[in-house]
């Protein structure tokens, strides 16, 4: 008898919670973006958006693998790849759509994808066979290449996890090392390097990967100086808001964040620590029960994501017109207001499409973060 399928509240709470840090953070003139965790942290919403991916990969193959079998698991994944491949190219046909529709009235507004517009216009033959192959990614769509390239790699990433987490820990390392190299010899055109090098960002998949398949915070946490670990990843997260803040640059190279730079991670892993005590003791939790339309947002994750790059791009560009770049706090808040209302929206949206179309699946059940014992049965049953 097969088990009934499980969430874990928190997670889907914090993806949730990213979706909508990603669509404010793209509109230039938001007020709310001047507090999300670019503002006082090296790193963005973006390391947490790839670490959650992980882990909820993690943990959706060990369930499926429980439930039905290994090769089951393997080839979800593998037709994951293709489902975020055709989101790609969704993605990309509608910010181009947007950016026509769009430059008739705000053709100056920064983020429209005028260029890949242009080079679409001018050889449309060509320029779709540059977006099949990944070589062109219009603005927002830049991201899910990289997903659909870690889908792939699932079926070898989740085995190693498991059974041999140091040897695929030490493996991802060296692939983050060269990183920058690597991604010189990504397919792009113009010579303009992908903005999230799949070959440094691995990494932050992994690491969400092996949180959920080695307890390794289980572990620390439950001793009895794993309050050292947290006083120090509290003092890191200090440290490095006063150096983002008062020491940095304004704008840094981009190269800072398409490789991944080691401060980046070392900054997220002290914000993941502090995140997952409070998960521990229930303060997630909490809040995500009282937001339950955040939740919501992060079960309809692939779709959100695409409808945000739909809604970030059009706000941003009208807020950008309307006030000529400047910084206005009364239309940066309607904007911010604007964006998360549409976003919350599309999670109804889809759900009245599904029962409309008769396609609605039964809600699932939600669960507490597996504890270590169970994990350490779970993967040897699986071995």
């Amino acid at each position: 008898m097969q088990q009934k399928s499980q969430r874990l509240i928190e997670l889907d709470f914090f993806r949730g919670l990213v979706l909508l840090i990603i669509v404010v953070d793209h509109i230039g003139g938001s007020m709310l973006s001047r507090f999300t965790l670019h503002s006082f942290a090296l790193n963005d919403a973006a390391e947490v958006f790839v670490f959650l991916g992980g882990f909820a990969t993690a943990t959706a193959y060990v369930s499926l693998a429980a439930r039905r079998s290994e090769h089951a698991a393997r080839m979800r994944f593998v037709r994951r790849a293709f489902e975020l491949y055709r989101a790609f190219l969704v993605t990309a046909v509608l910010m181009l759509v947007a950016s026509f529709l769009l430059r008739p009235f705000f053709g100056h507004a920064p983020n429209l994808a005028l260029h890949d517009l242009d080079s679409f216009v001018s050889e449309p033959v060509a320029s779709i066979a540059q977006i099949l192959t990944f070589e062109r990614q219009p603005y927002l769509a830049a991201v899910l290449p990289m997903y659909a390239l870690f889908a792939l790699a699932v079926p070898v990433v989740l085995p190693l996890a498991r059974s041999k987490p140091w040897l695929l820990l030490g493996l991802s390392l060296a692939l983050w090392a060269f990183g920058a190299q690597i991604g010189e010899y990504l397919p792009s055109v113009d010579d303009n390097l992908w903005d999230f090098n799949p070959a440094a960002w691995q990494l932050m998949f992994v690491l969400g990967v092996l949180a959920r398949c080695q307890p390794v915070y289980q572990r620390v946490s439950a001793n009895r100086f794993g309050w050292i670990v947290s006083a120090g990843a509290v003092a890191l997260i200090a440290g490095m808001a006063y150096y983002k803040l008062l020491v940095l640059p304004p704008v840094l190279d981009s190269a800072f964040k398409r490789d991944l730079a080691g401060p980046r991670v070392v900054n997220f892993l002290a914000i993941a620590w502090v995140a997952a005590n409070l998960a521990r003791y229930g303060v997630v939790k909490a809040v995500a029960r009282r937001l339950p339309w955040v939740g919501a947002l992060g079960r309809a994750g692939m779709v959100s994501f695409v409808a945000g790059t739909v809604i970030s791009l059009v706000v941003d560009s009208i807020l950008f017109t309307l006030t000529d770049g400047l910084i206005n706090v009364p239309a940066g808040l309607a904007a911010d207001a604007i964006a998360i209302g549409a976003l919350l929206a599309v999670p109804r949206v889809q759900e009245g499409i599904a029962n409309w179309l008769g396609t609605r699946k039964p809600v699932p059940v939600l669960a507490k973060a597996p504890a270590p014992a169970t994990v350490a049965a779970t993967d040897n049953r699986l071995r």
